[in-house]
């Protein structure tokens, strides 16, 4: 009785840290427990980053049942591979962001945070315009040199052209959900892809398929659905970073350029922002050579063992986040063994949780494949590479933390 009792005590307690933590009531994170600041961080931070992927989910989903739905899942996906070089730059600046947002939040200064966010936003916007205006103009050429048959360029420019070209609503949409995260509010960043998803999940089967007045796009039809869905997140995050509720209180002021800040932000975000690009360089150059040798149906399969992998180690970074978040306001709050401690515990839940994803995959991936397409040889394909990608997860969950 008495160990049941306890059990319930339990089960009761995390289900009241669950409740808070998605109700994103602000809390310091240097005075309660660091298992406790874990789970009230990771807990959005990981709905958030599942969230991410889930556009990409989707879009596959939808897709993969028009006609020529090989071609259609190869363009989503050698898309999405060009995409991940635009997210190394968001998460690069958001994890920047985090850092330092948390670190001045940390020395009840937050001021200085909203300034120091604000300016990520500066140079993000500044950057992305010169990729937006290449995407729009190559689009066609990209998804060639990524070693997609004419037929599918045929078919995947338009939807190319318009992700590339929105690419400045996904880099926003990582940064200031990283700004929201450092000052230690991640319910905020989990809503905003909360509405991003139900938008696009609402629009995307209406875009491709019509409905109404709404002519059928067919894959394009996605690409709009997620640019708007995406568009409907980022106005929600800009509403409350404006609305004067929460930790930050931004001013006009905050972005003005400050050359200085900027050079400081730089020089924090270069090495994370290196470490992606050269990740997802791989990520393409692995794209391009299955694409070209695989053909239509292997780079299909490989592209859909991909984004299900992404669903499960998107989450992962959310974990590490919460490290990241922990430590910079432990570091700045001066308690640097508080701050040590945040990481190992993180490392011991990251490491729980891929090694679940990877005998998940090991033993259902072809069950997940099959809910995206009906094509058995792709299904074959992605089934076979997600054993494959398995082998390695738990050393990459590792790798995330530090």
């Amino acid at each position: 009785m008495s160990q049941s009792t306890k059990t319930q005590g339990k089960l009761s307690s995390f289900f009241d840290l669950l409740v808070q933590s998605i109700k994103g009531n602000e809390v310091d994170l240097t005075s309660i427990s660091i298992k406790r600041a874990i789970i009230l961080l990771a807990i959005p931070m990981m709905l958030e980053m599942a969230m991410e992927s889930v556009f990409a989910l989707v879009d596959l989903y939808f897709v993969g049942h028009l006609e020529n739905s090989s071609h259609a899942i190869q363009t989503v996906g050698l898309t999405e591979s060009v995409l991940t070089i635009i997210y190394s730059l968001a998460i690069g600046l958001s994890m920047a962001a985090t850092a330092v947002v948390a670190r001045r939040i940390g020395e009840k200064n937050p001021e200085a945070a909203s300034k120091a966010g604000m300016q990520t936003i500066v140079i993000a916007v500044s950057i992305n315009i010169i990729i937006s205006i290449a995407g729009l103009i190559y689009a066609r050429d990209i998804l060639l040199l990524m070693g997609a048959s004419a037929e599918t360029a045929n078919h995947g420019t338009t939807f190319m052209r318009i992700m590339m070209g929105g690419s400045i609503i996904i880099v926003l949409l990582f940064l200031i959900n990283g700004i929201f995260r450092g000052a230690g509010n991640a319910a905020i960043a989990m809503r905003s892809l909360w509405i991003a998803n139900i938008a696009n999940i609402i629009l995307c089967p209406i875009f491709i398929n019509g409905f109404g007045p709404i002519p059928a796009f067919g894959l394009t039809g996605a690409a709009i659905a997620t640019t708007i869905g995406r568009g409907l997140g980022v106005t929600y995050q800009v509403y409350n970073l404006f609305n004067g509720k929460n930790a930050l209180k931004i001013r006009i002021s905050h972005f003005l350029p400050d050359f200085e800040q900027i050079k400081a932000i730089v020089k924090i975000a270069a090495p994370a922002i290196f470490q992606f690009v050269i990740a997802s360089c791989s990520w393409v150059f692995l794209a391009e050579l299955v694409a070209t040798t695989g053909g239509d149906e292997g780079s299909a399969g490989y592209q859909t063992a991909l984004r299900l992998m992404m669903f499960f180690l998107l989450p992962a970074w959310g974990l590490s986040n919460a490290a990241a978040t922990l430590v910079g306001q432990n570091l700045g709050a001066g308690y640097i063994d508080r701050a040590e401690q945040s990481v190992f515990q993180t490392l011991k839940y990251i490491i729980i949780f891929m090694a679940v994803v990877s005998v998940v995959f090991l033993t259902c991936g072809h069950l997940f494949a099959s809910f995206f397409t009906s094509d058995v040889k792709v299904i074959e394909i992605a089934s076979r590479a997600l054993k494959i990608l398995s082998i390695g997860f738990i050393i990459y969950g590792a790798a995330m933390v530090f």
